[in-house]
């Protein structure tokens, strides 16, 4: 039942661009590292950038795994779900790399999110992936759920933070700077955004 793409166009592009949920892929080399698992969503925070390259807003939480990972080795799978209409599931297998708010790319990409305001989430860094091999599959199996909006919460939660006061809080938490395999994470203190 499963189809491969070679590119993000038509039905494909409108089915991922709708969707409000989707979700992130990533592990170390390391045969014993932590395979990480990750639900992205907020309305916005998500751009087709060419028919093979897609991005994403890397947002303030817990851990920086997919950072650490994609600084390790690039590898990583996006997927999304059709929890209403027609039954689909498409992955987007590739190689990705997070662009932190220091390097000369992240003003023209974060300029793809214009519904996002860069002050609030806790913004860490763009993640751009390459596509090398775009898959579907049936999703017969996957539920019925409704979308009834973005929760507030995190943006409340981060939107009074400034970058000195953001950059605090990751030195904080455990496994910002490093991931919980022991890879380098997000680079600390955050450089201002542009």
């Amino acid at each position: 039942m499963g189809k491969n793409y070679e590119r993000i166009d038509g039905r494909l592009r409108t089915f991922i661009e709708a969707q409000p949920l989707f979700f992130t892929a990533s592990a170390p080399l390391s045969g014993d590292g932590t395979v990480n698992l990750s639900p992205k969503g907020l309305k916005g925070s998500f751009a087709i950038l060419d028919e093979l390259t897609v991005a994403y807003l890397d947002f303030a939480g817990s851990t920086a795994e997919t950072i650490a990972h994609l600084r390790e080795n690039g590898r990583i799978t996006l997927m999304w779900c059709a929890f209403q209409g027609p039954p689909n599931i498409v992955r987007v297998h590739g190689r990705g790399e997070p662009v932190f708010r220091d390097d000369p790319r992240f003003p023209e990409l974060l300029a793809h999110f214009p519904d996002i305001d860069p002050t609030d989430h806790g913004l860490r860094a763009v993640i751009v992936v390459r596509a090398e091999l775009i898959r579907d599959s049936c999703g017969y199996a996957v539920p019925y759920m409704s979308y009834d909006g973005d929760r507030d919460l995190h943006g409340r939660r981060f939107a009074r933070e400034d970058d000195a006061s953001l950059s605090e809080y990751f030195a904080k938490k455990e496994h910002i700077a490093t991931s919980m395999d022991g890879l380098p994470g997000l680079p600390l203190p955050l450089r201002p955004i542009s």
